[in-house]
């Protein structure tokens, strides 16, 4: 029996090297890009963080390592090179989702998309309480230095004669390091906006003389109202008394013009004190807004209900009774305020 020795040819050793070298390259390219699309174990700890300015692309993935973002620099700083993003990092705080992968890690650091922080300026508050607001959130950058209301209508460039009232509601959001009058500014436009834009589609023989006047109806309004629905209802009613320059009678300017004296009560001394904000004592409208008006209330302001009521009263359920005659609103009065 003979046997067959096999026997390798400088080519086949050649070719097998060759092919080694193949299975190495791919896999070398496998674990470059496969890495680079596949999501990063991000955590609560983890998905929230800031870059700060003058870092380079060394120093953020350094960071980003620490931070266990990253679990190597070498593939990530490889792709920064690859896609030209090396000098285009941006600074900023930045809010990851926890599926992410470096891939769309790497295009958020590079447009700077950078995470949105918020506040939330509410209905129905007063001034004083959205300058608390802004006071309070850390993340807003406090340029101001005075927060009296003249320096503030200074500062945002206002025509009004008090900032009460000309701020628009609502959540706005914004990067950090925003300055507390930017945010201002841009509520300010904001109600400029609406309230000009609504005051164009207004209803007929109003008895205003501009939109700031609305606005201060559309305030009183916001505090009279419970149930949004009632709204118009409510402006149909003042915009009746104050057509037949009867007073409004309104507690909530009371309130307002007591300032810090209020309890929660409001007594009969309360209700004769002579100030600009008793419309018990004073006919027509106070000299500014006593809170933030909402959208509704402003609609409803400018677009009354067509009634003949002149009276309404709390039913203790958020909704009033309303009246056409002061005999039916002294009964309401008396069937509400038993219950």
């Amino acid at each position: 029996m003979t046997s067959t020795k096999f026997s390798m040819t400088p080519l086949s050793i050649s070719f097998l090297k060759k092919r080694k070298f193949f299975i190495i390259f791919l896999i070398l390219l496998l674990w470059f890009f496969s890495y680079f699309f596949i999501p990063l174990n991000i955590s609560e700890e983890n998905a929230s963080f800031e870059i700060d300015s003058g870092k380079n692309l060394e120093q953020i993935t350094d960071q980003l390592i620490e931070m266990r973002v990253l679990k190597d620099s070498v593939r990530f700083k490889f792709f920064s090179y690859l896609f030209g993003k090396t000098e285009s990092l941006k600074k900023g705080h930045y809010q990851i989702d926890k599926s992410i992968t470096p891939y769309e890690l790497l295009q958020i650091l590079a447009n700077g998309r950078e995470m949105l922080f918020s506040i939330k300026f509410i209905e129905g508050t007063t001034f004083d309480d959205l300058i608390l607001e802004l006071k309070n959130n850390e993340y807003i950058k406090h340029e101001i230095t005075s927060y009296t209301q003249d320096n503030i209508l200074n500062l945002i460039s206002a025509d009004e004669k008090s900032a009460e009232g000309i701020f628009f509601p609502d959540t706005y959001y914004f990067y950090k390091n925003t300055s507390d009058i930017e945010i201002l500014r841009n509520s300010y436009k904001v109600m400029k906006e609406k309230s000009n834009y609504l005051w164009d589609k207004r209803d007929s023989d109003l008895p205003y003389k501009n939109i700031y006047e609305a606005l201060i109806m559309a305030s009183i309004i916001e505090k009279e109202v419970g149930v949004k629905d009632e709204a118009p209802l409510v402006a149909g009613v003042f915009v009746n008394r104050l057509n037949i320059n009867m007073p409004l009678q309104s507690d909530p300017t009371v309130i307002y013009g007591m300032r810090h004296r209020y309890d929660g009560n409001i007594r009969k001394t309360d209700l004769v004190e002579i100030n600009s904000y008793n419309t018990y004592t004073q006919r027509g409208l106070p000299p500014s807004p006593i809170a933030t008006p909402s959208l509704s209330s402003i609609i409803a302001a400018l677009n009354p209900t067509k009634t003949d009521a002149l009276y309404f009263v709390a039913k203790g359920d958020r909704t009033h009774q309303f009246s056409a005659t002061l005999k039916e609103h002294n009964r309401a009065v008396r069937e509400y305020q038993r219950k």
